[in-house]
């Protein structure tokens, strides 16, 4: 025990360790790379998207070939003989393989240059708080729960289709290899539902770990905005300038890293619905229930993943916004709160000595005037700094930008102008609704 400090010290065979208990709640975050991610790597190598191997890495791309590639091709050139039936095949598959082969490629390209630590910015935990580190471990577990949410709705209704779909027709060719048309029957639709699930999933997994980052940042931008409500950093103002130079910096990453992943996955969902859009409304065209089916689910799942991706852009950079608002209101009643205690500090203008004096010039002394001119200074000094982090802050607003473009709601509602501009058009031409 040296100056009221207690160092408590573990003693093994090789060495004596210091116990540290001050950092026990985020040891766990700082090099343990089978710890916290081990849930998270697991369900990765589930899916045979896991490469940290050449042996791993080669089961992920013959995976992806075999069930995003050549499967939806055989099933929409091979598998049915009759195009009436699936008249909408085409529109499905070429979309549903192109977004997971978008998702696969840009998965596979940050996991390679990044790691997965450093793309999930565990790396960066060790400095933040508690309750940043908990929310966003909390965010992280539930991740693919949150990718089954999104996913085994669509599924089930895409698996009562494809029942329906073998079970109702015999126009179709079987395996060469089996002589029992069920067994070929059972085998494609396997094949199909497999394929299907796999490209659906790895599209919506992409824009759920693009929210989950996102996710850190909010937590981080909270926990950034309640410094205004606790007092505001009268004191500190350089630490809090530095630590939102620090949100930027991570958002910027953030940002470079998925704008094209957003941008692409933008033009594809819109070019798919009005695709969709386009077969749907010829003179001769047959929709229904039987047909179509298939149709509303591909383009549900796209569109979601679509929306997961702008709502979290578009929360965070209002949440980033915000902070604006609560640091200029903090600076009005800083500077409120400054001028009324400066009024209380002063002496009033009756009030009078026990000693006074008949002489008028005893009424100007050097005294009263230092007394009144020492709070002055120094809330001038405080405005000055509270009014240059204002400053800064409504100048260097942070937020996701897709090649330097601000996704928020303004760039949302315009975005949804656009779409709905091309909808009605395309309706105008086709159906006559104008």
């Amino acid at each position: 025990m040296t100056g009221g400090d207690v160092v408590v010290e573990a003693i093994t065979s090789s060495s004596i360790e210091p116990l540290m208990p001050s950092k026990v709640s985020y040891a766990r975050n700082l090099s343990r790379a089978d710890d916290e991610l081990k849930f998270f790597r697991s369900c990765l190598r589930w899916m045979c998207i896991d490469q940290s191997n050449t042996r791993h890495a080669m089961v992920s791309w013959s995976l992806f070939l075999l069930l995003g590639v050549f499967v939806p091709i055989a099933s929409h050139f091979v598998l049915s003989c009759a195009p009436t039936r699936r008249t909408y095949d085409a529109v499905v598959q070429l979309s549903l393989t192109s977004a997971s082969s978008l998702s696969y490629l840009c998965l596979s390209a940050f996991v390679r240059r990044y790691g997965l630590r450093r793309f999930l910015f565990l790396d960066k935990l060790v400095g933040e708080s508690e309750r940043v580190r908990e929310g966003y471990m909390d965010q992280l577990n539930r991740s693919f729960r949150l990718l089954s949410i999104f996913v085994m709705p669509c599924f089930v209704g895409e698996v009562a289709y494809k029942i329906w779909w073998y079970s109702s027709g015999s126009e179709r060719i079987p395996f060469a290899m089996t002589d029992s048309i069920v067994i070929g029957d059972v085998v494609a639709c396997i094949l199909e539902l497999a394929s299907w699930i796999y490209r659906m999933s790895l599209f919506l997994l992409v824009c759920v770990l693009f929210r989950l980052m996102c996710h850190l940042q909010i937590l981080r931008l909270q926990d950034f905005a309640s410094v205004f409500g606790e007092g505001g950093p009268e004191s500190d103002v350089a630490s809090v300038l530095g630590e939102h130079l620090r949100i930027r910096r991570q958002l910027r990453i953030i940002s470079h890293r998925y704008r094209s992943f957003i941008l692409s996955c933008l033009l594809l969902v819109t070019a798919s619905q009005l695709a969709t859009l386009l077969l749907t409304t010829r003179p001769r065209a047959v929709v229904n229930l039987n047909n179509a089916g298939e149709l509303a689910l591909c383009s549900i799942g796209l569109v979601t993943g679509l929306l997961i991706c702008l709502r979290s852009a578009a929360k965070i950079t209002h949440k980033a916004q915000a902070i604006t608002s609560q640091a200029a209101t903090w600076h009005a009643c800083a500077t409120i709160e400054s001028f009324d205690a400066e009024s209380e500090t002063s002496f009033p203008p009756n009030c009078s000595s026990g000693d006074e004096s008949d002489d008028a010039d005893d009424k100007d002394g050097d005294v009263l005037d230092v007394r009144k001119m020492m709070p002055s200074k120094i809330n001038t000094i405080s405005f000055q700094k509270r009014q240059a982090l204002v400053t800064y802050l409504e100048n260097n607003r942070a937020g996701i930008t897709v090649f330097g473009f601000v996704v928020d709601r303004a760039w949302l509602h315009a975005l949804f102008m656009i779409e709905f501009s091309l909808v009605m058009w395309l309706l105008g031409k086709t159906v006559g609704i104008s």
